[in-house]
């Protein structure tokens, strides 16, 4: 094999790493249905964790934001969707209602300052 294989072989290594470690966190393990209402749990500390969340529409839903030591504007949630503002304690967990959301209708929050966000796409 010559260099250039070589190159391309690492390059392609690179990017494939790069694409499971740096790209946006996609999980259905932070969702869970107990007695007919569905849970979504999301990490909130130097952005928010899953970025992108798969639920279900059609059924009541409640958003379940955590913190923990959360110092940063990612305290500072604002859904607009369901008229949601609120700085997050720093440490606990924060109930928040989303009703029973539409299929097709994406949920989307961001931090007060904009620079972290977190999207829920139900399905």
């Amino acid at each position: 094999m010559n260099k250039t294989v070589y190159i391309i072989i690492t390059l392609a290594l690179i990017v494939v790493i790069a694409i499971i470690f740096i790209g946006g966190t996609t999980s259905t393990q932070s969702v869970e249905i107990k007695d007919g209402v569905q849970y979504i749990t999301i990490d909130a500390k130097g952005g928010y964790s899953p970025q992108i969340t798969e639920a279900k529409g059609g059924i009541p839903t409640k958003l379940i934001m955590k913190t923990n030591g959360t110092y940063d504007c990612s305290a500072s949630l604002v859904i607009h969707s369901v008229g949601f503002q609120k700085i997050l304690p720093q440490t606990g967990e924060t109930e928040i209602d989303l009703g029973t959301p539409k299929a097709g209708v994406p949920l989307r929050g961001v931090c007060g300052m904009g620079m972290y966000s977190f999207q829920i796409n139900f399905s």
